[in-house]
Parts: structure tokens; sequence; C-alpha cells
């Protein structure tokens, strides 16, 4: 650090002599230093040490003793008493000849400094080596490497065992597991690439897969037709932490959603807790297919019904704060006009009498049915309306491929790993009541039952049999 700060000051020197008008900014102006003067100033200072190491002027030598820069005081204190003095004697400046006369005679040291090998015996100082090196431990050092070297062959020997014993125990479990994927298919034991069993919305998923990467993952990794749910999972308050990718088989979709959280158990048996972070929505099951088109025209009832709740409570704020403009600025009413509510009562009466017309039919229908016919006849309807998606998920099903997913984690998977529809339910595990529980279904709070609807069916009744009146069909006419 001296000699830097040295050959800054001289090569400040030379700027000066270059050009005398250098010599005031290379020696810092003066609004440095009144930004010095509002601190509490000490030699230990960093912004002090920052200034030359003297005023700078042209060809001016460097003074040992006074005018130097406080920071380094001692620092040049201690490079006249150890360098200059021994080899240049006691002088109390150096001009720029003598300063890189000086370098140079430490130039072989530098160059022996930089070559030295790396490690720490120079930390034991010159005493400590050279008594090392007259102990003869040398020679006893060499003895135990000679003895090394001779049982080299039988050490490669006994590597060569205990690879060979490796692939006897293991080899037969690997082709198990990555030629044939034996232990996987047979459910007899867990495949190598399992991770461990993910708990998450009363089912346990055993198809579970490390991953590094999920945006990497779920691009090749959804091409599988997995329904995958991806899960960071830590431990330990945060300190271990992982992703998996685990696959719903069983059940359905509807309460899986980011955010959702669950417990994760690895290979070891220690848990982790989960939280899903990404979702890959696939088809699970032909029963989540067969109710799916019921629950998404519940669903688009609802949304319905909750925008037009909100259209009218929005129409409703808006007309009870203009009431008091409107009241005061309101056009006289028009005349009452019978012509035009007529038509809108004639309108409303031919609209009940079409779906009274369309109740009777559909009655009508039914009761032309034998009684045996009816209940085919419903689960005919409900097979037109479900059987469309039934059959797209079982294509969907049928081409389950779980080398995707592999192929996804680095693997190299040539076969196509199909799984079909029973071997992929037995992969997901739903939750059961324990053997002799029971649900309670008796609520204290339970709702009162609400008569309406009853009433409403009872009304729907008598206008269906008014209307089969009305078109004859009990044989009156």
């Amino acid at each position: 650090a001296v000699k830097d700060k040295v050959g800054d000051y001289f090569t400040r020197c030379q700027l000066a002599a270059y050009d005398a008008r250098a010599a005031v900014p290379l020696s810092r102006s003066a609004e440095d230093y009144q930004q010095l003067a509002a601190q509490n100033l000490s030699a230990q200072n960093p912004d002090v040490a920052d200034f030359p190491l003297a005023t700078v002027e042209a060809d001016k030598p460097l003074l040992l003793v006074s005018g130097l820069n406080p920071a380094w005081q001692g620092r040049m204190d201690a490079l006249r008493e150890q360098a200059v003095a021994p080899l240049l004697g006691d002088k109390k400046s150096l001009s720029a000849q003598d300063w890189a006369g000086l370098c140079d005679k430490f130039a072989a040291f530098d160059v022996w400094q930089a070559e030295r090998p790396a490690g720490n015996a120079g930390q034991l100082g010159g005493a400590r080596l050279r008594e090392i090196l007259g102990s003869g431990h040398q020679a006893l050092l060499d003895d135990l490497m000679a003895q090394d070297k001779a049982v080299e062959a039988e050490v490669k020997a006994t590597r060569l065992v205990e690879k060979l014993l490796r692939y006897k125990r293991d080899l037969f479990r690997l082709a198990n597991n990555f030629v044939s994927f034996r232990s996987f298919y047979t459910g007899k034991d867990k495949a190598i690439f399992q991770a461990g069993t993910l708990y998450l919305d009363g089912r346990s998923c055993e198809l579970c897969v490390k991953v590094e990467d999920v945006a990497k993952h779920a691009g090749l990794a959804g091409m599988g037709g997995f329904c995958l749910a991806y899960c960071d999972c830590v431990r330990g308050g945060g300190a271990e932490k992982m992703t998996v990718a685990a696959a719903f088989t069983a059940g359905d979709s509807d309460y899986l959603m980011v955010g959702r959280n669950g417990i994760f158990y690895d290979r070891k048996g220690r848990d982790w807790d989960a939280s899903i972070v990404r979702i890959i929505d696939h088809p699970i099951s032909i029963r989540q297919a067969f109710w799916s088109p019921y629950k998404k025209l519940s669903r688009m009832i609802g949304e319905q019904l909750q925008k037009l709740a909100a259209s009218k409570a929005g129409s409703v704020d808006s007309r009870m704060a203009n009431a008091s403009k409107a009241a005061t600025e309101a056009p006289p009413k028009p005349p009452f006009d019978v012509a035009k509510f007529a038509g809108i009562f004639a309108a409303i009466g031919l609209a009940i009498g079409a779906i009274g017309g369309i109740l009777a039919w559909i009655v009508g229908g039914v009761l032309g049915l034998k009684f045996w016919q009816i209940p085919l006849a419903l689960l005919g309807l409900a097979l037109l309306i479900s059987a469309p998606s039934m059959v797209l998920a079982w294509f969907k099903l049928k081409r389950r491929n779980l080398a995707s997913i592999l192929d996804a984690n680095g693997w190299a998977i040539n076969a196509r790993a199909r799984i079909n529809i029973p071997f992929g339910a037995s992969l997901t595990g739903l939750a059961e009541l324990p053997q002799g529980a029971h649900r309670s279904l008796a609520d204290p709070f339970e709702e009162k039952q609400v008569m309406w609807p009853f009433y409403l069916v009872i009304a729907a009744g008598i206008v269906s049999l008014i209307g089969l009146w009305y078109v004859g069909f009990f044989g009156h006419r």
C-alpha cells in the first residue's frame, strides 16, 4: 500500500512538471478541504487517507520526516526505518531517482514472492521451517509413501471388488427402475424417481417427483396429460427447501388451487410443509368428467346471478344518489297508455302459455312411458348431457404418459410409459372414515327449512295438469 501511495505522489509531481497548472488540482482543491472541515478529523479518517501523500510541486522530492499526510505518517516512518535507512542511509527526503533505485533493489524479492507456492508454510516463519528441514521427518514421510505405493495394486483391487459388489446389489434394481419400470408398475416398491407422498385435499399422491425449475418442467410435463400440482416444500423453519410435482389421478380438481397447503413425506419419512404454487389442469377421472357439465352450468348460473345482482345494486345506488336531482327536474308524467300495457300483459300471457305447453309436453311424454322406462329415460338424458365430456376425458386419460414427466426432469426415456385408468387411480388414495367411525349429521345451527320451493313445485304441477286437461290428454274431448 505504501509503495502505491509513494508512486502516486511522484507521478503527480511529474504531471506538475509537465504542466504547472496541474499542481493545484492534483493537490486537491479548497472545496475538498471544506468538506473535511465539517468532520471530526483524525489520522484514521479514510477521507484524509485519500488525499495525496504530500503537496504536489514540479520535481519536488518526498520529505520523509515532515509535511506528510497525517494518515500516512506512521507507515512512512516504518518505510524510512526498515527500507530507506538500511539501503540508502539516513536520508530525510527521497527523490524520484532514489525511489526508482529502491524499487529496483526489491524487484527480485517481488518476483520471488509472486512465485511462492500457495499454502500455509510461509506462516511458520524461517526458524520453524529450518527446524523442520533438519529434523529428518522427510525421510519418514518418504518411507510412508513408499509403503502406500507398495499396496497400490491391492487397494485398486479392493475398489474393483467394492464396485462389483455394488453392481451385484443395485444393478438389477436400477434396471427395474430405469429400463423396465418394473418396481413402479407392479406397485411392490417405490420407483427411484418417486420422491415421496403428498397429502392434500383429502388425498394421498404417490406419484411425486422432485423439480428444480418449475417453469421449465411444466413446459414439457404438461404434455403427459396428468393433473399436476407443483408444491414448494419447506422444513426446519425454512432452512431446507425443495419443490415437487404431484400427480392427482383420482377425485376431482374443484378445490385444487394455488395457495392450498398440505404435508409431504419424503422417502426418509421426514415431513415437509407443502404449498401449491402452480397447477397444470387435465382430466383426473371419468367421474369428474360426468359431473363437469352440471358444475359448469351451476357456476355459469351463479356468475350470471352475481353479475345481475351487482348491476341491479349499482343501478339502485345511482338512482338513490340522483333522487333529489331527479325529483326537482323530473318532467311531467305522460298519460296512462292502456294499449301499451295491454300488449305487455298479452306478451306475458303468451310466455306463460308457452312455458305451460312445454311443461305439459314433458310431463305428457313422461307419463306416456311405462314405469320401468322412466328411470331409463332419465339415465339416457343424463348420458346425453355428460357423454361428450366423458368420452373426451377417457381418450385423454388413456394417453397419459409418464415419460413426459421424467423427460422434463432430465431423464432420457425412449418408451411411452403409459398409465391406464385403473393403474392411475391406484396412484392416488382417497380419504376414508376409519373403521367404526361415522359422521354426525345433527347440526344445532341448521337453517330452518324454506317451504317456498315446495309450494313452487306444487304450483308447477297444477299448471301442468291444467295444460294437459286443456290439450285433451285425459280424453274429455
